[in-house]
């Protein structure tokens, strides 16, 4: 039987050495996500998470027994989490992790042409390996791709010894000029060498030394939950499966932005070199109080048709006036029978508005909790 607390407070269960599986921002606390998905279901249940971010809502369920489906639009995040729920064998990972290293020097002249944050940020060794794995891993079809390019997305960029890259964050990429103007600054020039297998490697030994986690049946789909949610519905409607919690954290309305803060880890999925503003609808930060209204109305309302009469819907918000009060709106109309409770569930010192740059007296999350 899995133990919870050995999740929670350490590594000596396959469970906890994937549970944190993959830096991302703006995350559930794992603790936060185990109490809910307690507290609020049984095993054996059905739970989705149309907003699944790195999927410690969808792990923790599949740990807990349930049947957990969850939809995550960014690919770092989907890998993360497809991952953690069942990784390949370590075996397979390593033999790919050779034959992807062994095909770096096709980058010798690549390598050259990249523009000087690359050359800043990786010695020569890591950028051609880089290049190697950006075109020859099928991360979308093959789960030992997916796997190995998880390990390289964790380990891309972070401080001095613990990543592949020169000095950064390993939650959030910063920016190319502000990198190599602060890397200049402080007579960083020189990125750190290293040997790109060797590195993995250690990374690998650590992740799997305690084994693979036992996860029951879980799955998180890549894709936008606006669409996936339509297919979803019309299979679950040709069966008696209804889905007892709804436990989600949309987007926040004009707050977070997760393709600007993950572009270096979207780059060496295939993106540009150079980031750009995403412009790709319900990607990038929402501006538009009308499309943020829409995309929530169309989500929690597919979802609707998914969820059992007596099912309980766990929401953490942000507490500004129009995306609490609009995600509560909405939530009211797609589920007019159940009682509301509004609850404060801190969990950190500083709250994702303050970290992403609010300042104003309504900072922090909140819960919304509807039951039957």
């Amino acid at each position: 039987m899995i133990n919870v607390e050995d999740i929670l407070k350490g590594f000596k269960t396959p469970e906890s050495r994937w549970a944190r599986f993959g830096p991302y921002y703006a995350m559930f606390p794992l603790d936060f996500a185990f109490e809910v998905v307690k507290q609020y279901s049984k095993e054996g249940d059905y739970i989705i998470d149309p907003f699944a971010g790195r999927c410690s809502s969808i792990y923790a369920g599949g740990v807990l027994g349930r049947h957990s489906l969850g939809i995550e639009i960014n690919p770092v995040g989907w890998l993360y989490g497809t991952v953690k729920l069942q990784p390949a064998d370590k075996a397979e990972v390593t033999d790919r992790l050779l034959e992807v290293y062994s095909k770096r020097n096709d980058f010798n002249l690549a390598i050259e042409r990249m523009p000087l944050f690359y050359r800043m940020c990786y010695c020569d060794e890591v950028l051609k390996f880089l290049l190697s794995a950006r075109q020859h891993l099928s991360w979308k079809r093959s789960s030992i791709d997916a796997t190995l390019m998880s390990i390289l997305l964790v380990y891309l960029h972070g401080k001095l010894g613990e990543g592949l890259s020169n000095q950064m964050k390993m939650t959030k990429a910063m920016g190319i000029n502000y990198s190599v103007n602060w890397w200049k600054k402080h007579k960083l020039t020189k990125p750190p060498e290293i040997n790109p297998v060797d590195f993995v490697i250690k990374k690998l030994d650590w992740r799997y030394e305690k084994g693979m986690p036992t996860v029951f049946d879980s799955k998180v789909f890549f894709g936008d939950s606006t669409t996936e949610l339509d297919r979803i519905v019309q299979k679950v409607q040709e069966t008696d499966i209804r889905f007892s919690l709804l436990f989600t954290s949309p987007p926040y309305c004009s707050v977070t932005d997760y393709y600007a803060d993950q572009w270096l880890r979207l780059w060496l999925l295939g993106g540009p070199e150079i980031p750009k503003y995403n412009q790709e609808k319900h990607k990038g930060r929402f501006v538009s109080k009308k499309d943020y209204y829409n995309l929530l109305d169309t989500v929690f309302g597919n979802c609707a048709a998914l969820m059992d009469e007596n099912s309980t819907i766990y929401v953490r918000t942000d507490r500004r006036e129009f995306t609490f009060n609009s995600t509560l709106e909405i939530l009211q109309i797609h589920f007019p029978k159940h009682k509301t409770e509004i609850t404060d569930r801190p969990f950190r010192t500083r709250t994702q508005t303050e970290i992403h740059g609010n300042t104003s007296n309504e900072t922090g999350e909140i819960d919304i909790i509807m039951t039957r």
